[in-house]
């Protein structure tokens, strides 16, 4: 699917970081993008930036999100979760056990909420005109992390959620097959986030050293480049992409 004026893209915590580089690279290649952040200041001035739209939406309730994505309707060609949260605990800290509410606030919004997301986008895409000789009519990328499959102490909550992610992938992308939808997912290594940006210089340029080439954080732009990419080639489906520089994160 090639990305154009006629594309109309959701991009959930697309206020800021990687998110918020994917819907600069959809609004640079012409698409209409639809920001759904829970940080209403910066996501109405990114989406007034791109000359898009926003709506406040917490995606781990699933009233809120099919309630968005009615408000923004169809068409719906493109759809990019990026929203997450990344609390750090250990199961077990100073003989208390993990807190349960925080990992079900962690589940609830990086896998639970990318799964009613992308469900309620299916449901709106399905009803699309095909856009490609193929039959395509949507497209879903999820982002995983590569903690789904190196988890470091204190991330049993964020490595839980992401594997979640991960495994979504083919069987999503095996339930929509008969739509003309597409479902790949993205497991980032460690990227230049706001989280991270604020940290001090000497620990930034510290966690770039461990990623083997290139030894540097990544870029959200590369980030947003490879979903460009995945939007493109109609051949990505049902697939996990490590986009990491060959780390494999140690146990901390």
């Amino acid at each position: 699917m090639q990305i154009g004026n006629d594309t109309r893209a959701v991009v959930t915590g697309g206020a800021s970081g990687l998110g918020g580089a994917v819907a600069d690279m959809l609004a640079g290649a012409g698409a209409h993008v639809t920001i759904f952040d829970m940080n209403e200041e910066a996501g109405t001035a990114k989406a007034t930036a791109l000359n898009g739209a926003f709506r406040k939406v917490d995606v781990s309730d699933a009233t809120q999100v099919a309630e968005a994505f009615a408000a923004v309707g169809g068409p719906l060609h493109v759809l990019v979760n990026c929203a997450g949260i990344a609390p750090a605990a250990k199961t077990v800290s100073r003989g208390e056990p993990h807190d349960p509410a925080m990992f079900a606030k962690v589940i609830g919004v990086n896998l639970v909420g990318s799964f009613y997301c992308a469900s309620q986008a299916a449901a709106v895409m399905a009803a699309n005109d095909p856009v490609t000789p193929d039959g395509e009519r949507g497209v879903i990328v999820n982002t995983a992390s590569v903690a789904a499959f190196d988890g470091q102490v204190g991330q049993a909550a964020y490595a839980a959620s992401k594997a979640g992610v991960a495994g979504l992938t083919l069987p999503m992308a095996r339930d929509l097959s008969q739509s003309g939808i597409r479902v790949v997912s993205i497991a980032p290594g460690i990227f230049k986030t706001p989280m991270l940006e604020g940290l001090p210089q000497e620990v930034q340029d510290s966690l770039g050293a461990q990623v083997p080439f290139p030894s540097r954080l990544g870029e959200p732009s590369e980030f947003a480049g490879l979903a460009r990419h995945i939007i493109e080639n109609g051949m990505l489906n049902g697939e996990v992409i490590r986009l990491d520089g060959a780390i494999r994160m140690a146990p901390r």
